[in-house]
């Protein structure tokens, strides 16, 4: 008497990675050179803007010092009133200059830092069972996507709380979390599931 045993599953298939850690290597040298050149870029505008606000400081003293002589000399209303305006234009150019200087100094336009250290996070972050195929970040990092799929849906709380623990994710949570299973023509039943984590921001910006 002999009996067959179907050992076929396709949770025990080898499930393909989407990121290997040489594309995530890659990716993270991308997007390091993107911060260097892109730091590079922000130091040579703080440079110039330097330079022209000590230009406009000098023109502005030079001015002062041509008043001071016409009046003494002359002491025309009106040529008093024309150097009086263009004084105060050279006051406002030269404030705009400094407010825009010390707003790049102070980094206060945003996110100057990159994206670099999420990349970190989600290569130290791995949980067996369960990898991203593709995420979505936006502005200082407030907007958020993750996809992925996994092969028990009790791991993403998991994932969280281990993503939660980075010093990068600090500050920020994730609004919504959706699961489905994949499409599959074959017909055979899949070995995992799809999710997409949804950040607050980004999750706000969807409604």
């Amino acid at each position: 008497m002999s009996q067959q045993i179907n050992l076929f599953n396709p949770i025990f298939l080898k499930q393909k990675k989407y990121f290997s850690v040489v594309t995530m290597s890659q990716a993270l040298g991308l997007i390091l050179l993107g911060s260097l050149a892109f730091y590079g870029f922000a130091w040579y505008q703080v440079q110039e803007l330097a330079r022209q606000t000590q230009e406009m400081t000098a023109r502005y003293a030079v001015e002062q010092q041509r008043l001071i002589s016409y009046a003494n000399e002359f002491s025309p209303q009106k040529a008093i009133q024309m150097l009086n305006e263009e004084l105060r234009s050279l006051e406002a150019k030269r404030d705009a200059q400094q407010l825009l200087l010390n707003t790049l100094k102070s980094s206060a336009i945003g996110n100057t830092r990159g994206y670099s250290e999420y990349m970190r996070a989600f290569a130290r972050q791995t949980v067996s069972g369960l990898w991203l195929t593709g995420f979505d970040i936006s502005g200082d990092g407030e907007q958020m996507v993750l996809q992925g799929a996994v092969t028990d849906p009790r791991l993403v709380a998991s994932y969280i709380q281990r993503m939660n623990r980075e010093v990068v994710m600090r500050g920020k949570s994730f609004a919504a979390l959706q699961m489905k299973k994949p499409d599959n023509a074959a017909g055979a039943t899949p070995g995992y599931v799809e999710f997409s984590l949804h950040s607050v921001g980004a999750e706000e910006d969807k409604r």
